[in-house]
Parts: structure tokens; C-alpha cells; sequence
């Protein structure tokens, strides 16, 4: 029988509540979805923070009981995910909040899965490297509070973790993994240092651009079945209003954000630039810059980003997604020239003189530039890598083909190791 080209998409998202102080009204919320004792999910740098504390009153006084897990691992493994699962099969919880960044909220994601519908870890962790296998109906209620301006996992069916024995990054996909709620709250993220808010919004951007230029739904096959349409669909026409507007408002307010901490318009602008490019991504989908990241942090030496409170080597997912970013848009504008020029323009950059032919550098440059103003690292070379390490890390990303089978332009081995060898250094 002849495969038949894709002809529907679908658009989920959680529901979402913004605003200065919105923090306090997790307890009414949780309450309203029926829970009676929850799990919070947190990072032992946030244990004693005004937002856990926030959480922590609300559900109080909301006459919800509450036991707090703060040991997420800032870029999760497979060894703390699998305490956090632990800790929730225990405590028989019946709702999750999670407060904290990416790590906190997919840490939470997790747990919530694996108590809800036990199964052997790999079960429900992605192919090649686990089985993939569909999570079985709804899991508890999830709240999500992010407490930093870029994931956007509040509005996501994804996890990512690393798994250590394969120095690699993987994840679960499914949308049952989707926060019921994100409330998202700009007083959470008055103490953010500055390389972090840079990292987190350049996640935005990338999240943007890549669900973007990602491949057209209307180019993938068609499942056999409709339970088994992927999250990540390609580009759609709804995913594509998201994904543009906060390539916009990303661009404007990143520098703003990251060098004044007191400037709560702007980091109020970021969590909105998250959440819109969450909605993008979550049903798009993200392609290479994505997809070779997760070999730069899992490969990562001795790098440990200023700003990041950890005692072990740490390239943060903003850096290690943006820093392959200039050269994959080089490598993918070709496939469509026009919608690089459009996201670019979204993004500030002036197209008035450029041709289509122009359109991978116009958004590389950009993006160089933008890199180097907000002082991160001038390639993987500052980062720790080689010439000698572009072999492993071809071989860490061909795995993820979750995300690179929607990159617009089809990829081999040799051009992912070309990638990373242009990836090498920016300027």
C-alpha cells in the first residue's frame, strides 16, 4: 500500500495564566482540579526561595497537603529522574506542581508518568534508546510554574534528560505529558543571573525559528492510526503565528532581560516569548539545532557556564542549542529562502536589499551578533570542543531522529559532522 502524505494537524496546549503574582493562585487552582495531597518539584537551589515558599502557603491555605522533592538535577539524568519517580510512587500523590526551570517541569512530567502508569524506565523513553511506547490514558493534574524565560515546557508534552551511560540526551514525548496549567508569573524571576535569562531566551529564539522553518506537516506520512500522530507535526499554519511572534518578542527584549535584572518588563516580555514559542515548538517541533545540542551537553568536559550554581561540567541548553544555530541556518535557508527572510525580519534584521540567496546568512549574522553581545562563548571551541570531537558528536545526535526528521533540509552523517565543524567558532 502507498504511503499517503500527512493532510491534518492538531494544536494542544496547556492552559495558561500570566501575570505579576499569579504564583499564589496555585492552591485555588490545584483545588479546582481535584487534588488533595501533591508533590512539588523543585531544585535544591529554589528550596528556600520566595516561590517555593509562594506554592507552598498557597496550597497550604487552600486546604491541599503538600511534600516538597527539591533534589532536580539542574539538566536532568536518568539517575535523578528515576529518584523523583521513586519519591512519587511512595508518596501516593494525586497532583504535581513543579516550580523551577526546564529541569524542574520535565523532572515533574516524568514522575507524574511513571507513578501514574508503572513500567520499566526505557518503556516510555524515545527510540532508538528506549521503547517508545504510548503512554496509556491521563495522568494526574500538573501545574507549572516557570521561574526562568525560555523552555517553554509548560506548554509542552516533552522531557528531556540525559542518559549517562550513553553521554547523550533523550526524552519522552507524548502529549499526556502536557501541564495541565502554567502560571506564569514575572516576580519569579527577579534573581536570575544574566548569562542564565541569555541562555534560556536564546532557547526561545531557537525554539521559535527552528518550529518555523521546520518541515510542512503537509510533507510528513501519514500515521497509520490517529493515536499515534506525533507531537512534533512540522510546521503549521497555527504553530507558525506563535512561532514568528516570539521570534519577535524574544529578539526585542533578550539584551534588555539578560543585562538589567531589575527590568521586569523585559523578563515579563521572555516568559511571554517562551510560552508563545512553547506553543510553536510543542506542536511543530524543533529540528538540528536542537537535535545536535543534546550531544554537546551530554559529551560536555570541563565547560561550566558563569551564572550556573553547579559543582560538575555543564554546557546549559540555551548555549548548546544557539551555538549550533548560525550554521544550520546557513545549511537549511536554501530550502526555503523566504520563510528564513521572514523570521529574520520578525527578528529585527533589515531584508530590504537581500535576495532569497541571502536569506542564511541574513539569519546567521544575526544571530552571531546577537551571540556575542550577550557574551557567550565564540563557538564549540570556547565550549571545549575540537576537530578531534566532531566524530563522537555526529554519533551522539544521529539518534535523534525524533527531531531531525523535520529538518527541512534531509541530513546525513557527513553533513551533521560538517555542521559541527562550522559550529566550531562564529566570528
Amino acid at each position: 500500500m502507498a504511503t499517503q502524505s500527512e493532510t491534518a494537524f492538531t494544536i494542544d496546549t496547556s492552559s495558561i495564566k500570566f501575570g505579576p503574582g499569579v504564583t499564589r493562585e496555585v492552591g485555588y487552582e490545584i483545588n479546582r482540579m481535584g487534588s488533595r495531597r501533591v508533590m512539588i518539584v523543585t531544585d535544591p537551589k529554589l528550596t528556600n526561595s520566595e516561590p517555593v515558599a509562594t506554592v507552598q502557603e498557597s496550597v497550604r491555605a487552600a486546604g491541599v497537603d503538600s511534600v516538597l522533592f527539591d533534589q532536580v538535577s539542574v539538566e536532568p539524568t536518568d539517575i535523578s529522574i528515576k529518584q523523583a519517580i521513586a519519591f512519587a510512587i511512595e508518596g501516593k500523590f494525586d497532583g504535581f506542581i513543579a516550580v523551577g526551570g526546564g529541569s524542574s517541569i520535565d523532572t515533574a512530567k516524568t514522575a507524574n508518568l511513571y507513578a501514574t502508569y508503572p513500567a520499566d524506565f526505557l518503556a516510555y523513553v524515545n527510540a532508538p534508546i528506549g521503547e517508545a511506547r504510548s503512554v496509556p490514558g491521563p495522568l494526574k493534574p500538573l501545574i507549572a510554574i516557570p521561574t526562568t524565560t525560555g523552555t517553554g515546557s509548560e506548554t509542552t508534552g516533552v522531557a528531556i534528560f540525559d542518559f549517562l551511560e550513553m553521554r547523550a540526551k533523550t526524552g519522552i514525548a507524548h502529549r499526556a505529558l502536557r501541564p495541565d496549567m502554567g502560571l506564569i508569573d514575572p516576580e519569579n524571576t527577579r534573581t536570575l543571573p544574566g548569562m542564565v535569562v541569555a541562555c534560556s531566551g536564546f532557547d526561545v529564539l531557537s525554539h521559535a525559528m527552528e518550529s518555523f522553518t521546520a518541515l510542512p506537516f503537509s510533507q510528513r506520512t501519514a500515521p497509520s492510526h490517529p493515536s499515534i500522530r506525533p507531537s512534533y507535526q512540522g510546521s503549521n499554519p497555527i504553530s507558525d503565528i506563535w512561532a514568528l511572534k516570539a521570534a519577535e518578542i524574544g529578539a526585542q527584549y533578550i539584551v534588555r532581560a539578560a543585562q538589567d535584572n531589575t527590568d521586569y518588563e523585559a523578563r515579563g516580555q521572555m516568559l511571554l516569548a517562551a510560552t508563545y514559542a512553547g506553543i510553536g515548538f510543542g506542536n511543530a517541533g524543533c529540528h538540528l539545532p536542537h537535535g545536535m545540542s543534546y550531544a554537546v551537553s551530554g559529551m560536555v568536559k570541563e565547560f561550566v557556564a558563569e551564572g550556573y550554581p553547579v559543582n560538575h561540567p555543564l554546557v546549559p541548553h540555551g548555549m548548546s542549542v544557539i551555538l549550533n544555530a548560525p550554521a544550520v541556518f546557513r545549511f537549511t535557508a536554501p530550502t526555503n529562502p523566504g520563510r528564513h527572510l521572514q523570521v529574520a525580519r520578525a527578528m529585527g534584521a533589515d531584508i530590504t536589499n537581500a535576495t532569497e540567496d541571502d536569506a542564511g546568512e541574513v539569519l546567521s549574522s544575526l544571530l552571531s551578533k546577537l551571540i556575542h553581545t550577550l557574551g557567550l562563548p565564540n563557538g564549540l571551541g570556547d565550549v571545549g570542543y575540537g576537530p578531534n570531537d566532531v566524530a563522537d558528536l555526529t554519533t551522539g545526535t544521529m539518534p535523534q531522529q525524533r527531531v531531525l526528521s523535520i529538518s527541512p533540509r534531509p541530513v546525513t552523517d557527513n553533513d551533521i559532522r560538517q555542521l559541527f565543524l562550522d559550529s566550531l567558532s562564529l566570528w
